[in-house]
């Protein structure tokens, strides 16, 4: 098993935004490939707020390998996320300009500071869950047993459609 204290690890993160969203994503994605070389990024989805109501969401998957353990990459991505204009007290449920949130890190399981993995509303939202499959179909979720792309093809899309998006 990965030890998110040490890595190597394969890690995917969700980035989303609803203020602003091309040019923060546009924006994340080039501190992203300049922090993580190697990575790779699904297509862009529009989608709606979950949790609250506002601004449809453009939301984006991105894959990279790396040596960083997961407390350095979350304090990466974290630092991503203030210059891209979100307050570090920002409310869980609200608009955003920069969202970015470790679905897995390698085969990682539990509760470590700042993340819970793999994440546990990954496999019930379509703008993490569709983007991913897109990059890592044959990645198989660490406690589920399947394969991304398998829980995928099995997923309620129902009221949670996505549309692509040009970045």
């Amino acid at each position: 098993m990965t030890d998110p204290e040490s890595g190597p690890a394969q890690v995917y993160v969700a980035a989303g935004s609803n203020v602003e969203p091309e040019n923060h994503l546009r924006q994340a994605l080039g501190l992203l490939r300049a922090s993580f070389p190697g990575l790779i990024a699904s297509r862009a989805y529009r989608s709606r707020a979950a949790g609250f109501s506002g601004a449809d969401f453009l939301n984006l998957v991105v894959g990279f390998s790396t040596d960083r353990p997961l407390r350095a990459v979350l304090e990466r991505l974290y630092d991503i996320e203030i210059v891209c204009g979100r307050p570090r007290e920002a409310p869980k449920f609200g608009p955003r300009t920069m969202d970015l949130d470790v679905l897995l890190y390698g085969d990682a399981v539990g509760r470590f500071p700042g993340a819970t993995l793999p994440r546990p509303d990954l496999v019930r939202r379509a703008y993490m869950l569709g983007p991913l499959a897109e990059i890592a179909p044959n990645v198989v979720h660490p406690t589920l047993k399947q394969t991304i792309g398998q829980l995928w093809s099995e997923f309620d899309r129902a009221g949670q459609e996505l549309t692509p998006v040009a970045l």
